[in-house]
């Protein structure tokens, strides 16, 4: 590792590859990439790969890019972000995005292909699609990257090597049995699986996938990665950010950067104090599916030489089962017919297939009237069980006794029962459930409109009538599953411009600082825009980051 680079930036994830790419092979300058941890990717590694950039080539190879897409693109984030962020960062990354897809495609191995029907999260909404705008990797073998591979970021769930299953493969394995599509995709993912371990291959998708393709992307453009060196603080002259002092391997080191510094460190999930200081309470490091490594560095540092922070308060939420040892984000399990979810009082409060940030935020916003919803519990009976998938069960598949233990599961033989043992009042627990019953049978839920998205409609059971998001909770034994509020990460951070330039609360550019991902405040705001609007900015803003450190 030299003393002085062109451009040092920091952290291995999604954005700050991507940042290190654009500056070596689009730019041509000398860049260094220093790692805090020992491995790269980061929280885009232990993703499921989704990238929602719409306009992008993938869109437009399936047909999915209607001819005013830029323009229903922009009325989306407008009618749904507002202005929390200003409209000259949004459009810019809407303008820039599919060219950034393009470069990717260019210069690493990583190939995207349309999520059908993955709807954007507020698909409703003026300029919303709901066909979707998402994209994820094509699975792909690795070997190309040699002993590097392991250096890939530990997964969120282990599988079997070589075990791949898409986005696109999860929402049909995730109805068990009850359409063909799920025995198929499941006998197609085995076949594939064992085709590969017969040639020899190593297989990955998802987020896995794109980190992959980015690695080797700096392989091939020759920027060095330096792990296990922790930013301390940005070294400043004049006022400018000049380089940085890191601790590599134990050692002190400062390295000056002639251009700039481009931070992609991530959120501070993983730090308890930061999150008890800025997040809504209770909270816990443990909730979060981010990486390990996330402990707010980069923002310490930034605030440190004068940056402005914003949405601090906020998370990519997700409603989370803390199964012992690792959270479960609940994806599908909440949205599945047959369930639901009630607070405190035994009540339900929302919409249970609402996209995770907006669920999440219910679930906080019921917390603060000073009725319990954290906890909150997810209800279902035994039929739900016999149908489908669940944090990684088969149906049908006994729920482990450590979760009974743990009192993450609870097992009643009647919903009286339930309520007693997870001390919500048993009347209201039935009346609830009696409730959401009649709903169920008419098909429409009067309550909270469950099932009239589109998105709702995704993880949903095409086969259930008349509302594929609805049935009725009556089949004993019942479940009682306990759920809080995760997270995928962090939004709040530096504020940026449409450059990525990380800015003062005055508004003025703090020369030679950039931002990009999770340690810079959020390009969506408040909400999520549909699957992958955390990984597409990312990569986005790391992009302009380099554009413009290597123009000025």
């Amino acid at each position: 590792m030299k003393d002085e680079y062109d451009v040092v930036v920091v952290g291995a994830g999604g954005a700050g590859m991507s940042a290190a790419l654009a500056s070596a092979a689009q730019h041509g300058l000398d860049t260094l990439l220093v790692e805090k941890s020992s491995f790269f990717g980061g929280s885009t590694a232990r993703s499921g790969g989704g990238v929602w950039i719409p306009g992008n080539y993938a869109l437009r190879e399936a047909g999915q890019v209607d001819p005013d897409d830029l323009e229903r693109s922009k009325q989306y984030l407008d009618s749904i972000v507002g202005d929390v962020v200003p409209k000259t960062r949004r459009d810019t990354y809407l303008e820039r995005g599919p060219e950034v897809l393009d470069f990717l495609r260019d210069r690493t191995p990583v190939r995207f292909t349309w999520v059908p029907e993955y709807a954007d999260y507020l698909p409703e909404q003026p300029g919303g699609r709901p066909r979707g705008r998402s994209v994820e990797p094509v699975p792909m073998d690795c070997r190309f990257l040699g002993e590097e591979l392991d250096r890939l970021h530990p997964p969120y769930t282990k599988a079997p090597a070589n075990l791949i299953v898409t986005q696109a493969d999860f929402r049909k394995i995730s109805l068990g049995l009850r359409t063909w599509k799920g025995p198929v995709t499941m006998m197609l993912v085995m076949l594939r699986r064992i085709l590969s371990l017969l040639r020899g291959k190593r297989m990955y998708a998802m987020g896995n996938a794109i980190a992959i393709g980015l690695r080797q992307g700096l392989v091939d453009a020759g920027v060095p990665v330096e792990y296990d060196t922790s930013l301390e603080e940005l070294l400043v002259e004049d006022g400018r950010v000049a380089g940085v002092v890191v601790d590599h391997q134990g050692q002190r080191r400062t390295i000056r950067a002639r251009r700039g510094v481009i931070l992609g460190s991530g959120g501070f999930e993983a730090n308890l104090e930061l999150r008890e200081k800025y997040l809504p309470s209770p909270t816990d490091a443990g909730w979060t599916t981010g990486s390990s490594s996330n402990t707010g560095a980069g923002h310490l540092a930034g605030i440190a030489v004068g940056a402005d922070t914003d949405l601090m308060d906020d998370a990519w939420w997700g409603p989370t089962i803390p199964l012992p040892g690792r959270p479960w984000f609940a994806l599908a399990e909440r949205n599945l017919p047959g369930s639901i979810i009630v607070n405190g009082a035994g009540r339900r409060y929302m919409n249970e297939a609402l996209p995770y940030v907006e669920a999440t935020h219910e679930m906080y916003a019921g917390q603060a009237t000073g009725v319990s919803h954290v906890p909150s519990w997810l209800v279902l009976d035994q039929r739900y069980r016999n149908r489908y998938l669940f944090a990684g069960l088969g149906p049908r598949q006994p729920f482990p006794g450590r979760w009974f233990k743990e009192g993450v599961v609870v097992k009643a033989a009647t919903i009286e029962g339930l309520a007693e043992k997870i001390e919500v009042p048993a009347d209201a627990l039935t009346e609830t459930v009696e409730r959401f019953n009649g709903f169920a049978r008419a098909g429409v839920d009067e309550d909270f409109h469950r099932g009239e998205s589109a998105y709702d409609k995704y993880y949903s059971d095409p086969t259930v009538k008349p509302n594929p998001s609805l049935h009725t909770i009556d089949q004993a034994p019942f479940y009682a599953v306990k759920i809080v509020p995760g997270d995928l990460g962090t939004k709040g951070g530096l504020v940026t411009d449409e450059h990525a330039r990380v800015l003062r609360p005055d508004g003025s550019v703090i020369e030679g600082l950039y931002a990009a991902g999770n340690v810079s405040a959020a390009v969506m705001g408040n909400t999520y825009a549909g699957p992958g609007a955390t990984i597409g900015p990312a990569i986005v803003f790391g992009y302009l980051a380099a554009e413009d450190l290597a123009t000025t």
